[in-house]
Order: C-alpha cells, then sequence, then structure tokens
C-alpha cells in the first residue's frame, strides 16, 4: 500500500444549522421593467365558444350518451357502439335527426327501436324535436362495432 494521503479529509460532526431559507424581502429587483411579451394578446384571448349544436356542444354530447343508454335487447351492448347509429345531425334550432339501422330488418324490436331512440333524444334537455329515419343501405355489419363492444362481446 502506498502511503499517499487522500486528496479530500473527512470532518464528523454531531450536528449542522439548517440552510438559510428564501426570503422575499432577500429578492433583487430587476433590474429595468420587463418588455411586453408578444403572447400577452395570445394568452389573454379567451376560447370560442363550442356550438350546442356541433360535436362536443352540450346538446350533441347529450343526445351521444342518451344513445348509449338504449341497449339491444338480444346483444348486451347499447345501439351507438354497436353501429347501430349512422348519424347525429343537431339544427341550430336544436331539431334532432338521427340515422340509424338495425342488425336486421327482421329484429324483434324493428318496429318499437326508433320510438325508443325518438323518446330517448326528446328527452334530452335543450332539445327542441326528434325525427329517427329507420335506414336499411348500407346494411349493418360487425366492423360498424365500436373497439369497446367487440371488447364486451368477447370479439377481440
Amino acid at each position: 500500500m502506498s502511503d499517499q494521503k487522500p486528496a479530500f479529509s473527512v470532518e464528523e460532526v454531531d450536528a449542522a444549522p439548517p440552510a438559510p431559507r428564501a426570503r422575499v424581502d432577500d429578492a433583487v429587483p430587476p433590474p429595468e421593467e420587463r418588455k411586453r411579451d408578444y403572447l400577452d394578446g395570445f394568452l389573454a384571448e379567451k376560447p370560442q365558444a363550442i356550438d350546442p349544436a356541433d360535436p362536443g356542444g352540450a346538446i350533441y354530447d347529450g343526445v351521444i350518451d342518451a344513445l348509449k343508454e338504449i341497449f339491444d335487447p338480444e346483444i348486451p351492448v347499447n345501439i351507438y357502439d354497436l353501429g347501430l347509429i349512422y348519424g347525429v345531425e343537431v339544427s341550430p334550432e336544436a331539431s334532432v335527426s338521427v340515422i340509424m339501422t338495425l342488425t336486421t330488418p327482421h329484429c324483434p324490436v324493428a318496429e318499437s327501436m326508433p320510438g325508443e331512440v325518438e323518446l330517448r333524444v326528446s328527452a334530452v334537455p335543450g332539445v327542441r324535436d326528434c325525427e329517427v329515419n329507420l335506414v336499411w343501405d348500407p346494411p349493418w355489419d360487425m366492423a360498424k362495432m365500436t373497439d369497446e363492444a367487440k371488447l364486451e362481446l368477447g370479439m377481440l
């Protein structure tokens, strides 16, 4: 072993005074007034309001939520995730038009389902009236289902 001394020394102490805390009074004022930031106007601008009839608006989202509460009696999945809703349009006057289909024309709820959709959508706050159009073209197929519906049915 060599007889060289380490380049540093170690001092053991029982206690040390706490480090001083920064105080606002100790802050040094900036040397000059800060120049206006070019983002000031941008940051002060308020976001534009979302039209209630557009996706993301209160009425449109309320209609989608109402459709997600209606379940196909034979399949434990709501009609929206099942892909039975082809379109939802909300007019500026809050009239709603729903274009939908059924899994098959021989569906046991073919007569009652459009009426239930109309009642549920009409009950959404802000909706003036609802018209449901039942179409068969394009025909429904399993590709129209959301991933959540496929997972629920064990298809994923």
